[in-house]
């Protein structure tokens, strides 16, 4: 038997038909040249991946384009499609100017490659889209995000049409994006839109539909959901908007007539983001709501204009500490009447829209009990037992400072008498700058059935002003060391504006505050100042 070595030395047989079954059971396909560039072997694997190649066949010339063109370049390597497959061949050169050429399938590699980029552009697409969605809670803004994220990665136009928030709406609205657009347009949608376009009404009632073609016929409805140069549609999906609630609309996706249809895989991302976008639309619905809740609980919460009383100046002042609804737990009012005026300032214990709301029962109590009441002091014990009375009383456990007062008009000035419950007693501030508390005492209202309240009786002549305020005012934290505004520096600042209107006073007052606090966060503020008119 014939012997070769190989480069380590030890001896191989040279064994033809051995070597052929060697190569035969290769899954690489293999092709030798000689010198010319004509085929002198083919394995197995070559002769099913490469039929037209057989034993003598001039590579140069052959029927496998891209291998013909690599052998009359001279590169090394060529990648084609060739009967369904991916191909990719690397060239070898031997001794004597011959060459092995070594074809790979790289279908499946190419498919797991392509799969895995198309993964990672879904993921990266979601991840954009859950960002950007996440971002707004403002409806309009979310059908815009939703229509601009669809364009151009899922089709050439993406129009959104939400469920109508409000029943009394007969048509609903829709937005719109096409690729190119330099933003996102609106338009009203047709009373017979759903019937028109297929898989509309499914999708707004919470089903899935399967890709279709825009309708064919021309309708009235259809008018401008598409731009004018838009071309003939092609393929169209509609999805629905899907949330925890149901439906919250539908997305319509449209692609151009030259575009291929959606496969499988748009299909589901297709979905799988409009539930991300329905999702989102209903999270800004239900802010919506809220908003609409809160300004119609503000409108009914906040301190009222301060009515016209002969003979009294009167002026109000109030911060909550809720910076987006600016309601909280302090309050005043003022209930004219022919002899003078009933006002009242509170503070209750919290703040927030739960402070809110026990203010807005004192506040109903107060207005009702003052019909059958004008003593203050007779005053605060019933208002202390209708706050008791309340069905939730003892859950509740929220307390109530308070200050109920009557303003009686004298020839030459105002007769003040003033209930107290549990409140920071009032500042009398006279005409020549001189700043006096007065004690009012009392229990906080709302706390004990046997609670005790007090009552005081004060001569406001002319020039002179009362200021009721609530804690919020001394209590106000600054950056210095965490220091509170006090009452040593409310005084001074009551002083400094003895003699002006009562409007001013507050005014400086607020001012002073708010330099103390320079931007920190502050606790509810009311303030209420009542003097003399010059005139009665």
């Amino acid at each position: 038997m014939t012997t070769t070595r190989q480069p380590g030395g030890t001896p191989l047989p040279a064994d033809a038909r051995l070597a052929r079954e060697l190569l035969d059971g290769l899954a690489e396909a293999i092709l030798t040249t000689d010198e010319t560039g004509r085929v002198t072997l083919v394995n197995a694997m070559a002769a099913e991946l490469l039929p037209e190649i057989s034993a003598g066949t001039a590579l140069p010339d052959c029927n496998v384009t891209p291998l013909a063109q690599a052998v009359a370049s001279g590169a090394d390597h060529f990648t084609a499609e060739h009967h369904g497959r991916r191909l990719s061949g690397a060239r070898r050169h031997l001794a004597g100017g011959r060459y092995a050429w070594y074809v790979r399938d790289v279908t499946e590699d190419h498919r797991h490659t392509a799969a895995l980029l198309a993964e990672r552009a879904r993921t990266a697409f979601l991840a954009e889209a859950g960002s950007r969605l996440a971002l707004t809670l403002h409806r309009d803004e979310v059908l815009r995000a939703v229509t601009t994220l669809a364009v151009p990665v899922l089709a050439d136009v993406a129009v959104a049409l939400p469920r109508s928030p409000a029943p009394a709406e007969p048509h609903a609205r829709w937005t719109r994006y096409a690729d190119g657009a330099p933003a996102p347009v609106g338009g009203l949608a047709g009373p017979t839109l759903a019937s028109t376009v297929p898989g509309l009404a499914e999708a707004l009632a919470g089903d899935v539909t399967e890709p279709g073609r825009w309708p064919d016929a021309p309708h009235a409805d259809l008018a401008g959901m598409l731009p004018l140069d838009f071309g003939p549609p092609g393929a169209l999906l509609v999805t629905p908007l899907l949330s925890a609630g149901g439906s919250a609309g539908a997305l319509l996706l449209v692609r151009r007539g030259g575009r291929q249809g959606f496969d499988s895989r748009e299909v589901e991302l297709a979905r799988e983001f409009a539930a991300r976008a329905g999702a989102a639309l209903a999270t800004a619905d239900l802010h919506g709501e809220q908003a609409h809740l809160a300004r119609v609980l503000q409108t009914s919460l906040l301190p009222p204009d301060l009515p016209a009383v002969n003979g009294v100046r009167m002026a109000g002042g109030y911060r909550a500490a809720g910076d987006t609804l600016r309601i909280g737990g302090d309050f005043y009012e003022v209930f004219p009447h022919a002899d003078g005026a009933l006002f009242a300032l509170g503070d209750v214990c919290g703040r927030g829209v739960g402070a809110a709301v026990l203010t807005g029962r004192v506040r109903q109590c107060l207005q009702t009990l003052r019909l059958v009441e004008r003593r203050p002091l007779e005053l605060i014990h019933l208002l202390n037992q209708a706050l008791l009375d309340a069905p939730d009383a003892a859950r509740r456990s929220q307390l109530t400072t308070v200050l109920l007062g009557s303003l009686e008009r004298l020839p030459t000035g105002l007769d003040v008498r003033i209930a107290g419950g549990g409140h920071p007693a009032p500042l009398l501030v006279t005409a020549d700058g001189t700043v006096t508390p007065v004690p009012v005492g009392g229990m906080p209202v709302g706390a004990l059935t046997a609670a005790r309240f007090a009552e005081t009786r004060v001569r406001l002549g002319p020039g002179d002003l009362l200021l009721a305020y609530t804690d919020g005012v001394t209590g106000a934290r600054g950056p210095r060391d965490a220091a509170v505004f006090g009452e040593a520096r409310l005084r001074a600042t009551l002083a400094a504006a003895a003699g002006q209107p009562p409007a001013a006073l507050i005014d400086r007052v607020l001012a002073a505050v708010d330099d103390w606090l320079d931007g920190q966060a502050h606790d509810d503020v009311a303030m209420l100042a009542l003097g003399a008119s010059t005139s009665a």
